[in-house]
């Protein structure tokens, strides 16, 4: 059986959904849409995907992955790409996306989402696991920006060169995360004008904010994408430079770590959506 979903989300604010948060979601308010982790569903019944299939008749929702390890050198666990599809098929959601990342090797999984060098060797990689999962999936995917804390030595491209190269190459979307560039921007010292002029802003079906902490224990503060308290300031004012150059997109609250309770993560969603609702100026 299949659960009766919405096939879009709308250009409105979301959040990901925490099981505490289940009952207070019984009431209207600014979360128009949610996003789950992919693989925390991937199981025969039970709680979970009772909850899940409830949501999913009453809110839009998109399925984010954390386990594909796209950016790997091992082939794709085949295994993994099935469950998925079983899950899509079953849930319906209104989109799915993964991480420019790599989690596995030689068979082992690893707890973290790991950088991969920008050459043209990890961009045949990735193509070709991209198109194995959109094929495998029979639908386009979207992929999300990582946090970078360090340059590897061996790219020869700049991340967004890299990113708009894979959305050409497969067709695949592109999944902003606000936070990841304000974090990678400022702990590589890149300019973030710079960075959202060349990146693919054409092909972005999703936006993602979150909040970071300052880890000052070696010279300049380092920051870290920690999901685990509000939206930055700076990452506002960001988002809303993004929203004005591309018009309202989905936007997401991620709040992983240090969860709050429903109303605080709410009033992150409802300055979301009133960005959203402003009157856009397109350039």
């Amino acid at each position: 059986m299949t659960v009766s979903g919405v096939s879009t989300l709308p250009a409105a604010a979301g959040i990901g959904f925490k099981s505490q948060h289940y009952a207070a979601l019984d009431r209207p308010g600014a979360v128009r849409w949610l996003e789950v982790h992919a693989e925390n569903y991937m199981v025969e019944g039970g709680p979970r995907r009772a909850m899940l299939a409830d949501l999913a008749t009453r809110f839009p929702l998109s399925l984010h992955g954390v386990g594909l390890s796209i950016g790997g050198e091992d082939p794709l666990d085949r295994t993994h790409l099935a469950r998925l599809r079983a899950l899509i098929d079953w849930v319906r959601p209104a989109q799915f996306s993964e991480h420019l990342a790599w989690s596995t090797h030689q068979g082992a999984y690893l707890s973290d989402l790991l950088p991969l060098p920008y050459t043209e060797t990890s961009l045949e990689r990735i193509c070709a696991h991209i198109d194995q999962v959109q094929q495998s999936l029979g639908r386009r995917m979207l992929l999300e920006n990582p946090s970078s804390y360090l340059s590897l030595a061996e790219s020869r491209m700049r991340e967004t060169d890299f990113l708009r190269a894979i959305a050409e190459r497969t067709g695949c979307g592109m999944l902003l995360d606000v936070n990841n560039v304000f974090v990678s921007c400022v702990n590589l010292g890149l300019s973030i004008d710079a960075y959202i002029d060349s990146y693919p802003l054409e092909c972005v079906g999703e936006i993602h904010l979150a909040g970071h902490e300052a880890d000052p224990s070696e010279g300049a503060p380092l920051l870290i994408d920690t999901h685990g308290r509000p939206v930055a300031e700076p990452v506002w004012a960001l988002y809303e430079r993004v929203i004005t150059r591309i018009g309202p997109c989905p936007t997401l609250i991620e709040w992983d770590n240090h969860v709050p309770d429903f109303p605080t993560l709410e009033a992150e969603a409802a300055r979301a959506a009133a960005i959203l609702d402003m009157p856009q100026v397109l350039t």
